[in-house]
């Protein structure tokens, strides 16, 4: 199945999700980098990632609702896409905490702060993962003649793809 949201012939949500990923797991890396040098200006600029990643999560969710509400319900598809959805805003949220908690000295955050964005990038990695099952194994938003059904990638049986089906 191809993806419902689409810019010039290309799924939209795949487009953006490298932005908060990307924005998000390097305020982490930041944030160690302000640890490990106990400086602040490390932990501003993560401050502002957090931010920046926050947005760019919440546009990237809002199409990759629109391509999983056209998902046929009952198949393997829909559940990944539902765990990969509700993952990937609950990573979000933990680094919400993370950035509301930061939000009167973003030089200086305590440790729980830190701790929130640890969890919610471990969160991503996973969610993150069931992403890829969706695109990579299953086809979903990038091949017509998507297997939204195939068994788990971690499991060596099974084509990623149906045999396309001609005439239809």
């Amino acid at each position: 199945m191809e993806a419902k949201a689409k810019i010039f012939g290309h799924a939209i949500h795949p487009i953006l999700i490298v932005f908060p990923l990307g924005l998000l797991g390097m305020s982490l890396i930041f944030d160690l980098i302000g640890k490990a040098s106990d400086s602040g200006e490390w932990f501003l600029v993560s401050y502002y990632m957090i931010g920046a990643g926050i947005l760019g999560g919440l546009l990237a969710a809002v199409f990759g609702l629109i391509d999983w509400l056209a998902i046929p319900r009952g198949t393997r598809a829909s559940g990944v896409g539902l765990a990969h959805g509700l993952g990937m805003v609950g990573a979000v949220v933990f680094f919400a905490g993370s950035w509301f908690l930061r939000r009167d000295n973003p030089v200086l955050p305590e440790d729980l702060a830190i701790g929130l964005s640890v969890v919610g990038f471990l969160i991503a990695i996973v969610s993150g993962w069931l992403g890829g099952e969706l695109v990579q194994k299953m086809g979903v938003s990038i091949v017509p003649g998507a297997n939204l059904d195939a068994p788990l990638s971690l499991r060596k049986e099974s084509p990623r793809l149906r045999p396309q089906q001609h005439g239809k």
